[in-house]
Parts: C-alpha cells; structure tokens; sequence
C-alpha cells in the first residue's frame, strides 16, 4: 500500500502541468529500460546468492561429517580406556592408590591457595591504590588482571568442589570469606572501564602503552570466554564424557563477557557527543557538518593510532567504523521521523547524507561497506517531505493570520487598523503575510532543487486565491447585517474603515510605481520567484500571478462597491424611498444625497488610496443612478401628465452633474480626483431616455422603447413595463405594443451598460 502511494506521489511530481503528458512515450521507454536493468541485476543477484547458498549447504555438510567423526573417534577413546583396565593386574588397586593421590595433591594445592588468598587479594589491593594515582597510565594494569584471574579460578574451583562434595554446610561460608574478592573485581573494572572509555583520548595523546595493556587484557578474557563457551557446549552435549577430562573441570566456569564490555564502551563514549551535538543541531543547523566534525576525529584516531596496537583479528577500525555508523543512522532517522522537525533541520540532514559519505571514503570506506544507508534511502522521500514541511508551514501561518483578523473584524475593536506612512488604512497582518512569504521562499530556494520551489510556490498561489475568496466571502456576510433591517447602525462606521482598509491592502499587492523605485507585495515576490524556479514553470506561474494580481484587483473594487451600498442601504433608505412620490416634487432629495457624498469623501479621501478614490466615486455615481432608475418601483411612485415630472427630472441631474463635476476642482482633493466626469455624464444620459418613456404618447412608446433598446442591449423588460405602469395614462395596449416591438428586435451583445444592473 505505501509503495503505491510513493508511486502516486512520484507520477503526481512528473505529470504536474497538462502539457506534461507528451512525456508518457519517454517516460515509458525509460521505465522499461531501467526495469530491463534491474532485472539483469536481480538474475546476476539470485545466481551469486544461489552459488553462496550451495556452497554454504556443502560447508555445513562437511562440518557435520567432522563433528560426527570427532564425535566416533571419542567413543573408541572411551572403549580402549574401559579395555584397558582389564589388561593390567590390580588395575583397580592402582586405580584408587592413583586417585588418592591426586585427591591428596589437589587437597594441599587448595589449602595452600586458601592459607595465601587474603594476602594476596591485598597485594591486588595494593596495586589498585597505585593505580588510583595515575589513571591515565595504570602501570601494574596487566599484573592486576593476572593476579585476579589466579583468583577467581581459586575461588571457582573451590566453590566447584564445594558443591560436588556430599556435605555442603560449608558453601556459606566459603561465598563470605571470598566476598573481598568480588569487590576487588569490581575496583578493577572500574578501572578498566575508565581506561575503556579513554581509549581514543589515550590515542590521541601518544599513550600506547596504556592502550596495549588493554588490549592484552580484553583479548585474553576473550580467549577464556571463548574456553568457557566450548566447555559449556561439551559439557551440555557430552556430559558423561566430559567428566572424565580434568582439563575439562578445571579453569573458569563462567563467562565474563569483557570484549562485549568493551564494544558497548565504544557506544557509551560516542553517545554523550551526539548528545550534545543534537543541541546545537537544534540551534543551528547549517552548521551539522561542522557539529560532527569530531565524528570523523575520533574515526581518523583510531584509523591511524589505534589498529596498530590492537589485535588485527578485532579489525577494530572496522568495529568502531560500524558501531558510529550505527549510532549515526538511529540519530539521523530519530530526528528525520520527528513530525515537528522544521525546515532548515530537515534541509541540513538532506544536505548531510552526501557530506558524510564524501569524508568516509575519505577514510578509505566505499558507501556499500556502511549498512544501513544512513538515511535509509529515502532522501526523495525526504526531498518531498521537506516541501511538505515548508507547505504546512505556510498553510499554518496563512491561517493564523486569517484567523487573528476574523476575529478583529468580526468583533470591530478599537484600534485593530493601522495607517501607513501616507496615512492610508491597512489592516496589520498584511506586511507579516508577505514577510513570511518571504521566509519561506528562501528555505525553499535552500534546497536547491526546483521541484521543492515550485511545489511550495504552488501552495503560496493556492494560500493567497484562499484568502482572496475568504475575504470576500466574510465582507458579503458582514455586510448582509446592515443591509438587513432592522439594521442596527451600531459600529457601521468602523465596518466601514475595515472595507476602506481591506481595499488598501489590495492596491498594496500589485501598487508597482517605477518612477520611485517602488514595487507591490507581489511583483517583489515575482522577483523572489523567478531565480527559483525553471523556465517550464515561469510561465505557468505567469498565469497565477496575473490571476492573483485581478484577484487583487477585484477585491479591493468588491470593498469599496459593499462600502458604497451601504451608504444607500443605511444613511439613503428612507430618501430613496420618496423618490417619484408625492414628496419628491416638493423636496431636495438629490442635493442630501451629494451632500452627504461630498460628507464622506471628505472624510475618507486622506485614509483611501489615491487610485480607489477614483473606483469610490464612479461607484457612488453609479450607484445613485441604479437607485434612481430603480425607483419607479417605489410605493406611490406615479408620473402625471399634469405633474412637473420633466423639471424635477432636470434638476435631479443638474444637481448630480454640479458636484461630481465640482470633485476635480476642489482644492482638499486636488492630485487626488482624476476621474473623468463625461463618463459619469455619459452614463446618466439615460435618465433622458426614461423621461421620454414617460412623456411619449401612448403609440410613440413602442418608438421610444426600440431606440432604447438598441442603444442598451441588455435593457430589462420588468424595469421597462413598471416605467409604464407608473403612467397615469398606463394601459395593457401600450404594453402589449411594446412587447410586441421587443419580439421583433435584435440587437447584438456588447459589454454591460448601466442597465444590466436596474432589474
């Protein structure tokens, strides 16, 4: 199942762009060259393991063979010794003298052994104490370890016979009055151990001696221990026989175990450096190679110091190599199966596998002679799970941003804005946003390698469309609770600074001004981009940076039209609502609403980016118009033919063309209004072809209605049939003709007009 998803994952890496999928034929042929390969290497393989196989089947073949004719030639021996017996008058007379004898010598040898065994331990003692002076050196190292050998077969011969004898109420005893000895053993194993983990230091400083005294001793136990093993086996297999043989009841009876001794001190002295070395690694990781650079010291000591003085059988470079080699892999994986392991570590261990194999072959080792791979191979699954890291860590920080200003713009607290140095409304999480970016962009660029970059930049592309959409998506929601009445007014007014604010930090993505030498958020990030990636993926990433950039774009124009529906929705709502009544011949409607326009202009000019100024007022022109189109619906709204509708018209849009024309000259907004006032003229010309609805005579109404929908395609019929509904003189032929003529005309689709947004 894991080999399947790996397999996914690299297929999903080579078919990441459609234009990828030319590559299958060569992908295919590659594939099938590379697994004909591998196929010639597993027959060569499986034939090699088969020859090893056979040949090791023969071996055992031949030992058992050997063990069985040991095995039949000790049974002859055994024969002759019980036939010989009979070939010899008064054998059995001899037998017993002879026996009594030996009982006798080995009786004096025990009791002489016993009568100088304290002194001797003290003499042991001694040595001990001298030594305690000079740990570096031990001079009497060697004649301590003879002398406790001596010993300890006194002590094990003794307890042997004890435990053969009939009476065994002196066993107790015995074990006390030897109990001297088991601490001397372990005064000098101290010792032993102390020299054990000074062994490259003692290397290092030119002390041979020490170290060939060691040796000595850790070779002989190990010749004893091997003495004791072969015993124990014939003993085990041969019981009875083995009695017999007193070179096979005599000597050690226990394994001492000290060559395992020393090979764990081997592990126990490097331990404490990848100990401390995981600290700094932790700090610093760009430095692991200068971390471990006692590593291969202590490999370069005992490669040119050590092997001399030590048994060539040992291999001892071979050993020490293994065991670091070892520890080396285990702190290696420890930490690369560490789910909270950050980037930079894992890059530095990425980096790491091919130093380190570089500075062993150094030390004359080839990469197949170090089992395991350090890193077990998996350094493409580490390339990827590096990127992983890089996009979670992104993903994370993307979030707590969103989230940190969620709940500042759904609580609307006091001072959550900021101002930059124009002054403009920011919120504060934008520049952390693009400085983190930033951040990870570069850990991405410090691997080296394109497919981690362009992984991660996938992942910044899809982050950034997220918050676009998730931006949009809470203004829409925010605002539904003012639009909604009973709307309460209560903390409008700041919702209204966040939408001015959201909107800057839009232009500030995509604000490029070469003249001064300053760029937005995302060409800045182009930039950082670029040199990371290949020319294959530049332009796919053109793509989603001219995506982000309208993204950008439609964001901040989505705030400012939610900012100025308000506006309508909230302060023009009763106003509005008088439009075409009764009340609108005889009120100024028309100069509140600009008043009111030019209230919040003021106010905003010097916290709203210069370029959205623009958007602000051709949306409040705009606006006003759908709102005053729109109106024919209101209640009450009716057009009389005895009603000065046509000067009240006229005064409506004098009134509205006075003061947007009046925003370019104003001193406060002077280089800050640049919007074209013919277009927002343009625009409200249509109000003269509703009025000549409404003052056409009842057949020239189908005249009026196909002009009108000639010059604005997507005119809407509902909006066109409530305009002659609210004729006094309104009835069901006037509209019938004017369906009539819509069914007959075509006219072709252009761009959105006006009117595509009066329903």
């Amino acid at each position: 199942m894991a080999a399947n998803e790996n397999t996914i994952v690299d297929l999903a890496d080579l078919l990441r762009h459609p234009e990828d999928l030319d590559k299958i034929p060569f992908l295919k042929s590659e594939f099938t060259r590379k697994k004909a390969a591998i196929d010639s290497q597993l027959k060569v393989g499986l034939k090699d393991q088969l020859q090893v196989t056979q040949s090791g089947m023969s071996s055992i073949s031949d030992g058992q063979r050997t063990v069985n004719q040991i095995k039949e030639e000790m049974m002859k021996i055994d024969k002759l010794c019980a036939e010989s017996q009979n070939m010899i008058r008064d054998f059995p007379n001899i037998n017993l003298v002879s026996q009594v004898h030996r009982n006798f010598a080995q009786v004096e040898a025990m009791k002489a052994n016993i009568e100088s065994f304290d002194g001797r331990l003290k003499d042991l003692e001694h040595l001990l104490r001298e030594d305690d002076e000079d740990m570096e050196n031990q001079p009497n190292l060697l004649s301590i370890h003879y002398g406790l050998t001596q010993l300890r077969d006194i002590r094990d011969d003794a307890m042997d016979q004890i435990k053969r004898a009939s009476d065994a109420s002196l066993e107790t005893h015995l074990q006390d009055y030897f109990t001297r000895l088991d601490d001397v053993i372990e005064w000098f194993d101290d010792h032993l151990g102390i020299a054990c983990m000074n062994l490259i230091p003692l290397v290092q400083a030119g002390n041979h001696g020490t170290v060939v005294r060691l040796a000595l001793i850790i070779e002989e136990e190990e010749k004893s221990d091997k003495k004791v093993k072969a015993l124990q086996d014939a003993q085990r297999e041969y019981k009875d026989l083995a009695s017999r043989f007193k070179s096979m009841t005599s000597g050690p009876k226990q394994l001492r175990g000290y060559k395992e001794k020393f090979l764990k001190t081997i592990e126990a002295y490097a331990q404490p450096n990848f100990e401390k070395a995981e600290g700094r690694f932790l700090e610093e990781p760009e430095k692991l190679p200068k971390i471990m650079a006692w590593y291969f010291n202590d490999l370069n000591a005992v490669k040119l110091g050590m092997a001399n003085l030590m048994p060539k059988k040992w291999k001892i470079f071979k050993t020490y190599t293994d065991i670091y080699h070892r520890m080396m892999h285990d702190w290696l994986v420890k930490h690369i199966d560490n789910p909270e392991l950050s980037p930079p570590h894992m890059l530095s261990i990425i980096d790491w596998s091919e130093k380190y194999y570089a500075k062993m072959t150094k030390l004359g080792w080839d990469q197949k002679d170090l089992q395991p791979h350090v890193l077990d191979a998996r350094e493409a699954e580490l390339i990827r799970e590096y990127r992983q890291l890089i996009v979670k860590s992104v993903d994370e920080w993307m979030d707590r941003m969103f989230a940190a200003d969620k709940k500042s713009f759904i609580e609307r607290k006091p001072d959550t804005l900021d101002n930059n140095e124009h002054g403009y409304f920011r919120t504060k999480t934008l520049g952390d946003m693009w400085r983190m970016l930033k951040e990870q962009t570069a850990v991405a660029g410090e691997s080296g390698r394109t497919d981690v970059a362009e992984g991660v930049f996938d992942a910044m592309f899809r982050a950034l469309k997220s918050r676009q959409n998730m931006w949009q998506k809470m203004v829409d929601e925010e605002s539904l609770k003012f639009k909604q009445p009973p709307a309460d007014q209560e903390g409008m007014q700041v919702f209204q600074d966040w939408l001015i604010a959201i909107a800057n930090d839009q232009i500030a993505c995509i604000d490029d001004n070469e003249d001064v030498g300053q760029l937005g958020y995302l060409t800045r990030f182009q930039q950082d981009l670029e040199p990371l990636v290949s020319p294959k993926y530049m332009a796919h990433a053109g793509t989603e940076l001219d995506a982000l950039r309208d993204g950008f774009v439609d964001l901040g124009t989505h705030c400012i039209a939610t900012f100025v529906s308000l506006i309508f929705n909230v302060d023009f709502r009763s106003t509005v609502a008088d439009f075409f009544t009764t009340k609108w011949y005889n009120e100024y409607a028309m100069k509140r609403i600009t008043t009111t326009f030019d209230d919040y202009i003021g106010d905003y000019s010097k916290v709203l980016h210069h370029s959205l100024l623009d958007v602000l007022i051709e949306e409040l022109a705009d606006e006003l118009l759908v709102h005053y189109l729109s109106s024919v619906r209101n209640k009450g709204a009716k057009f009389r033919r005895t009603d000065p509708f046509t000067e009240k018209f006229k005064d409506d849009i004098l009134t509205v063309f006075e003061f947007f024309q009046n925003l370019n000259t104003r001193a406060d907004l002077a280089n800050l209004v640049t919007v074209d006032f013919a277009i927002i003229k343009q625009k409200w010309r249509v109000v003269d072809k509703m009025v000549r609805l409404l003052e056409a005579d009842k057949a020239g109404a189908v005249l009026v209605y196909e002009e009108f929908k000639r010059e604005y395609w997507d005119l809407q019929m509902n909006w066109v049939e409530a305009v002659l509904r609210s004729r006094d003189d309104f009835d069901r032929s006037m509209l019938s003709g004017v369906k009539a003529k819509a069914a007959e005309v075509y006219v072709e689709r252009g761009p959105e007009t006006i009117m595509s947004k009066v329903k």
